[in-house]
């Protein structure tokens, strides 16, 4: 695991810092890939973390969020410890059985469903796997069944 120290910058409202190039070469050969997201781990001030790394604007990024770093937005221009490697674990979440139920009972919402963007599919299962109660998981489902049907909005996205 490769370490170096950042400061964190954003673009937009989003803090990231850049991987180093010697590093993120490494991390790009062990992925076999130099196009589309690549799944790293590592730490952040010696706290473990998930992510990813992205490519925005011709730049390879690493994104901080609040989940990886306390307070993330409120410190651009810190300066931090960071580890990275690629992980190589299958990250692809497993479709709630309620949304699964839902969408094999409901055809329209079921073909909108696969004709979205994987990214937005894995956008919405992963919304629904993370929910903490059946009650949330039941209401959550339906909205999202009805966004799918073409009525209302899910997860800040207006109808299809």
């Amino acid at each position: 695991m490769a370490t170096f120290k950042a400061v964190i910058d954003k673009i937009g409202i989003n803090p990231f810092v850049f991987v180093p190039e010697k590093i993120l070469a490494a991390v790009l050969q062990k992925a076999g890939k130099e196009k589309g997201p690549i799944p790293i781990k590592g730490t952040i001030n010696k706290t473990a973390y998930t992510q990813k790394l992205v490519k925005y604007a011709g730049h390879w990024r690493l994104y901080i969020n609040t989940i990886m770093l306390k307070d993330s937005p409120k410190r651009i221009g810190e300066t931090i410890t960071i580890s990275v490697e690629y992980d190589p674990a299958d990250r692809k979440l497993t479709m709630h059985p309620s949304l699964g139920k839902a969408l094999a009972k409901n055809k329209t919402a079921n073909e909108n469903f696969k004709q979205l963007p994987a990214s937005r599919q894995q956008e919405i299962i992963r919304y629904i796997s993370n929910l903490k109660t059946e009650e949330s998981v039941e209401r959550n489902v339906t909205k999202a069944i009805n966004f799918l049907r073409g009525n209302g909005s899910f997860v800040g996205r207006q109808t299809l």
